[in-house]
């Protein structure tokens, strides 16, 4: 996947940043690690065997069967490679030297860094009049929802999602207290798994709270809220409202806040909902260091002599991040939660990726070009199990930047396209992207709302009802597509569930909701020509994406556009 997550603009995300040198990168020795037990091997042998290579495990995960342990030996790593009872290790922490500071990923695409500087200091939109039906942005800015019928005509009248559906958002975590968030938000069952980085997520005695290990109800990012009003910001005369307004948002937090996400946290969320009864969870990124991960079988390769361009132990580490996170999805999925994951914003067919030069992005600095094949996934999107998400501008056409391809993509839906020439009226203008809740500290800190309040850019909205205000921003991506099919899928299991006997609430087989949600999208053509030319806005020819496929299923589109008023039987 194409880097997701947002926050500062270029000169402010790279302020105080020192980029590792080579010769700084930790030994394979250092740090800590994740190491995966062979299939079948007993804990106790895989926990001998790791002692014997000289490692000291700090805890354990018998369920998904893996370890994380500390060591000093520099032999440690290849000893692994070496074993027959241990299947794989990848780095958990790696000792790092550069100059703590906050180090955002790469945002361009999804929040339009450069249009939204530019535009700071213009009126923005304020106290919107009360609309005659509906939440008082959706008639200007919800283009999305009535793209997919998720209208208070069509699929809000049928089935607005019912409250026992547990939807959890993977992602940077949501700001339990925005107004459009709080009525639909468990905060029982909320949970971070990370911990703060300083080195990328900047100094924790910076930030207001001064936490490293931030609450479960805080979103020091902003993507994670945007996520979760898409998918049930509730029906309350306020501002906006989601898919399935009527279920319920539990934090699930695996993203720190500069928005890299590793692996422990990110199976650590999937067992926990799998452990608690979630029904659907939201992932719209994918899991750091490597945007594609090429196991031994298949390495990545030097662009220019050919041969392997990994080492063994960095190959080993793909394979382990491929193979842990799919024990944590058949886990989970066993215990009936869906996985629906964004395609990412690489403008990539996913079925023939050929080369990355994002890879490893962790320490910041270490990454080099590499050669990929269909053989190397995007995890957790190409994880087998995980309903894969392609993004949609405001005429139906396929975004520029959004990933595509029948073996990954199984439906679509709308994410936001500033460059759209292709039928929409309004290109490069806010109301082509998608409108979602927005932290009122992130706005204020990045000086988006003056002191009054008053929204400072067009990107963002400020709405007031009965003396509360509330703040939304503009933005686009893969990641705003998936949580569109998220929520119809919560939606689904409202209208299909069975009662879950052990946690409460309602239940359905993630393989049926996939079913369903499927067979209910609005089915889409190829555009023609199929050869997209993305030149004639702006884009590079390496852009021009080609579309295979039927009208049930294509490149673009998978199955079809989801469809929320169809998918609940109206």
């Amino acid at each position: 996947m194409q880097r997701y997550l947002l926050l500062a603009v270029a000169a402010l995300a790279l302020s105080g940043f020192v980029v590792q040198s080579a010769a700084s990168k930790p030994s394979a020795g250092d740090g800590i690690h994740l190491v995966a037990y062979a299939e079948g091997v007993s804990a106790r042998d895989a926990r001998a065997a790791i002692e014997r290579l000289g490692g000291t495990i700090l805890n354990e995960n018998r369920a998904l069967g893996y370890a994380k342990v500390s060591t000093e030996n520099p032999g440690f790593l290849a000893g692994v490679r070496g074993s027959s009872v241990l299947a794989g290790a990848a780095r958990d922490r790696v000792i790092a030297t550069a100059e703590p500071g906050y180090r955002p990923k790469d945002f361009d695409i999804e929040r339009l860094a450069a249009e939204r500087q530019a535009s700071l200091g213009q009126p923005g939109v304020a106290d919107v009049a009360p609309a005659a039906t509906g939440e008082p942005l959706a008639e200007r800015w919800q283009w999305d929802m009535r793209m997919i019928h998720a209208t208070p005509g069509e699929s809000y009248a049928v089935e607005p999602g019912k409250p026992g559906v547990l939807v959890g958002i993977m992602d940077t975590g949501i700001d339990a207290a925005h107004p459009d968030i709080a009525p639909n938000f468990n905060a029982r069952l909320s949970r971070n798994f990370t911990t703060d980085i300083e080195l990328i997520d900047g100094k924790c005695a910076q930030e207001p709270d001064k936490l490293c290990s931030d609450l479960a109800t805080v979103d020091e990012n902003s993507h994670g809220t945007h996520v979760a009003g898409t998918v049930a910001s509730p029906i309350n005369g306020l501002g906006m409202a989601g898919v399935a307004p009527g279920v319920t948002l539990v934090n699930i937090r695996a993203g720190q806040d500069s928005g890299f996400f590793f692996l422990e946290p990110t199976i650590q969320a999937m067992k926990y909902a799998g452990d608690v009864g979630i029904d659907v969870v939201n992932m719209s990124f994918y899991t750091d260091p490597w945007l594609y991960n090429c196991g031994p079988d298949h390495p990545a390769t030097d662009p220019v002599i050919g041969e392997p361009v990994d080492s063994p132990e960095q190959q080993m580490e793909q394979q382990t991040i491929i193979d842990l996170t799919q024990r944590a999805v058949d886990y989970a999925r066993a215990r009936g939660v869906t996985f629906i994951g964004a395609a990412g914003n690489s403008h990539t067919n996913l079925g023939n990726p050929t080369f990355d030069d994002t890879s490893p992005d962790y320490p910041p600095g270490t990454e080099y070009d590499r050669v990929v094949t269909n053989f190397c996934l995007d995890v957790p999107t190409e994880t087998e199990g995980v309903i894969s998400i392609s993004a949609l501008g405001p005429s139906g056409a396929k975004a520029d930047y959004s990933n595509y391809g029948r073996e990954q993509i199984v439906v679509s839906a709308p994410g936001g396209y500033f460059r759209d020439f292709f039928g929409t009226p309004q290109f490069r203008t806010p109301e082509t992207q998608i409108l979602g809740p927005y932290p009122e500290a992130i706005a204020r800190e990045f000086h988006e709302i003056d002191g009054s309040g008053r929204p400072r850019t067009p990107f963002v909205v400020r709405d007031c009802a009965n003396g509360v205000c509330a703040y939304y921003q503009l933005i686009q991506g893969t990641s705003m597509a998936s949580p569109h099919a998220v929520g119809v899928a919560a939606l689904i299991v409202s209208s299909y569930g069975v009662p879950d006997t052990l946690h409460g609430g309602l239940t359905m087989a993630p393989a049926s909701v996939e079913s369903v949600l499927a067979d209910t999208a609005s089915k889409h053509a190829c555009p023609e020509p199929r050869l997209v030319d993305y030149t004639i806005v702006g884009r590079p020819a390496s852009w021009n994406a080609f579309c295979g496929g039927g009208v049930g299923f294509n490149d673009f589109y998978g199955h079809g556009i989801v469809n929320a008023l169809k998918a609940v039987g109206g």
